[in-house]
């Protein structure tokens, strides 16, 4: 049994507490992995919960109890494999991802599982292999869940909101890589920045409305805020392939509302806009709320990409000891431009 440094989140709130602690972490059993950490990223979903945000719904995951260790994705080197694990061994660097729950990444030591483990390529450091999986495997989810891929990208007209956030910056290089053309929606500061990605279009939205967009997307993507649903949906050209959002009001609505309510009022929410997706773009069309699970199929994506050696990367804004981790989420929950990475001792 190793002996690891764990970042807790002792108990939600505005801003939550956090302490450093050591706690014991078991050899690794069939099929598990423990990865002495080298980086894990604070995403906006931990900054949130960190509030206490979705403890309903993530409590049927074991994820709401605090004290608890939170983060998704890690890069470090394997410390020791469990029986049946022949994809790595001791001493290689890996990244991958543990699923949400009260033992996350945010320590020095994770035991995951080696499915959601992938050889690091030996041109990343682990400070940017760690900002890359959640992210990329949410992207994934939202790409899968409309129809597109690799395969079938290429022409297709693809509207990104919220383009210049982490999924939305991911999903410009992996959509122009994939021949789409992507007309991405952002704020002045970053439109350059868009451009840089690989954005066909980019438009300025304090300067055009997106009602005031022609209605000939095959797809449209909502990584910014759920008010602009309804808009963007109304994009999508006859024959569309689909909606896609990351913003929804699910786990906010059963917070507030509990599950009878806050149930109804996201089924009629998700019932509406998929009328309007339909409307727009015809009964064949697809709308989907997207929610991060991990995924052996994206990583390997995500794997293929880096290996490639396509350039695909997050900007980093923090590099900061896990002691300090309190300085991370801030980094977050203010907006802040970069990934914030937390490094173990």
């Amino acid at each position: 049994m190793s002996v690891a440094e764990q970042l807790f989140c002792l108990a939600p709130g505005h801003p939550a507490t956090f302490a450093l602690q050591l706690r014991h972490v078991p050899q690794p059993g069939p099929g598990q992995v423990l990865v002495r950490v080298k980086g894990s990223s604070v995403n906006p979903i931990d900054a949130k919960r960190s509030t206490g945000y979705g403890r309903r719904v993530l409590a049927l995951k074991g994820a709401a109890r605090f004290p608890a260790v939170l983060g998704n994705d890690f890069a470090g080197v394997v410390q020791a494999t469990g029986a049946g694990v022949t994809a790595c061994k001791p001493g290689d660097r890996v990244f991958g991802l543990v699923p949400t729950g009260a033992h996350g990444a945010h320590a020095s030591q994770v035991l995951a599982d080696a499915r959601y483990l992938r050889a690091a390529p030996a041109n990343h450091t682990h400070q940017e292999l760690a900002a890359l999986p959640y992210t990329f495997t949410t992207l994934w989810l939202a790409l899968r869940s409309v129809g597109l891929n690799q395969h079938n990208a290429k022409d297709k007209e693809v509207l990104v909101h919220g383009a210049s956030g982490g999924l939305g910056q991911l999903s410009l290089q992996v959509l122009s890589r994939w021949g789409a053309r992507v007309t991405a929606v952002c704020s002045t500061a970053h439109v350059q920045r868009c451009k840089d990605l690989g954005a066909t279009v980019v438009v300025d939205r304090t300067r055009r409305a997106l009602s005031t967009l022609p209605t000939c997307y095959d797809a449209t993507l909502n990584f910014a805020i759920w008010q602009d649903e309804r808009a963007l949906v109304s994009r999508l050209k006859p024959g569309a392939m689909g909606h896609a959002t990351t913003v929804h009001p699910l786990l906010d609505s059963m917070d507030v509302h509990g599950w009878f309510k806050g149930g109804w009022r996201v089924y009629r929410a998700w019932s509406a806009m998929r009328g309007a997706a339909r409307a727009a773009g015809g009964r064949g069309t697809r709308y989907a709320w997207t929610i991060f699970q991990p995924s052996t199929e994206a990583l390997h994506a995500l794997e293929a990409l880096l290996l490639a050696n396509v350039g695909l990367h997050l900007p980093i804004g923090l590099i900061i000891p896990i002691a300090q981790g309190e300085q991370a989420f801030a980094h977050v929950a203010q907006q802040r431009p970069g990934r914030a990475i937390l490094m173990p001792e």
